[in-house]
């Protein structure tokens, strides 16, 4: 399989690694793949490098990053027959557990000169991709505020960012949008602090936290907390961890193929996959499905090491 390599140094997994590029190229020849181009930079030329990525001859495209780095894949690739293949370079490599790509980046590299081509849905809002998920409200805030901070955060900055979190949660007020949710039900006022638009549903089950096993249902679904103070939120946190959360009586749940959020705001705070953006509302979810083609670990494939 000939792939291209993109390479974001500007990602936080990267950074110190003078020769990041270089040493995943050497990795990936050594499982066998052929690397066809690789396009190295930081954020600034991101889209740029993707979109010739794409244009180039070879099978799939190889990311080196994090979430913002799928995000700019799956803008380019949506729509298209090559495939993103994603390396778990990022925090929370939320798409890459989805799709069974180890963690460990020797053993992913291994499962990805054995994968397959497989073709999973592409949720969208006001024409901006998203594959996990997108989210309103304290979440998207705190991840605004996450990122401003990053690059001075070290450990007391990370407990005092946990710290405010929790605190956040429990003052920040409620939004007031509107909700169509175009499967004919009424359109409503909803008065909520985090809503989350997910690319399909998440899974119940213990240990199951936000985690989907299946990424081609055609269907967007939403959860909106009607209350978040304090006893809500430790029930609905302790309901996480058992894997019994989707039914909590504060949670409201709704599956889709498309949603309208208003809002008498100018802007709203929007986060894609962990990436923070403002857009003006009304916000017009919908759901592409089948629209981008991913690699994954084969499933009758020996397990790497073996």
């Amino acid at each position: 399989m000939r792939v291209a390599l993109v390479v974001n140094r500007s990602s936080g997994s990267l950074m110190g690694r003078p020769d990041a590029a270089g040493e995943l190229e050497r990795k990936l020849l050594d499982a066998g793949l052929d690397v066809g181009a690789v396009l190295d930079g930081d954020a600034t030329d991101l889209m740029a490098r993707m979109a010739h990525a794409r244009d180039l001859p070879v099978d799939a495209i190889v990311t080196a990053g994090g979430d913002g780095t799928i995000a700019a894949a799956a803008e380019v690739l949506t729509g298209t027959r090559k495939a993103l293949a994603p390396l778990p370079l990022g925090t929370m490599n939320l798409l890459a557990k989805d799709l069974g790509i180890p963690i460990d980046l020797d053993l992913a590299i291994a499962a990805l000169a054995r994968s397959e081509a497989v073709a999973i849905d592409v949720g969208e809002v006001n024409g901006r991709k998203f594959l996990c998920n997108s989210m309103l409200g304290v979440p998207a805030r705190l991840a605004e505020r996450r990122e401003r901070n990053r690059l001075n955060m070290g450990f007391i900055g990370w407990w005092r960012h946990s710290f405010a979190s929790l605190k956040a949660m429990y003052r920040y007020p409620p939004m007031r949008v509107g909700m169509a949710y175009g499967d004919g039900t009424p359109h409503v006022e909803l008065r909520s602090k985090a809503i989350v638009v997910a690319n399909n549903a998440y899974d119940e089950g213990f240990g199951q936290v936000l985690t989907r096993s299946r990424l081609d249902g055609g269907q967007l679904t939403v959860y909106a907390t009607r209350r978040l103070s304090l006893w809500p939120l430790i029930r609905l946190s302790t309901r996480m961890a058992l894997g019994a959360w989707t039914h909590d009586p504060d949670l409201e749940t709704h599956t889709v193929r498309k949603l309208a959020v208003t809002s008498r705001r100018r802007l709203i705070r929007v986060m894609n996959d962990g990436e923070t953006m403002l857009i003006r509302p009304p916000l017009r979810y919908k759901i592409l499905p089948k629209a981008l083609m991913v690699l994954r670990p084969r499933k009758d494939a020996p397990e790497a090491g073996a």
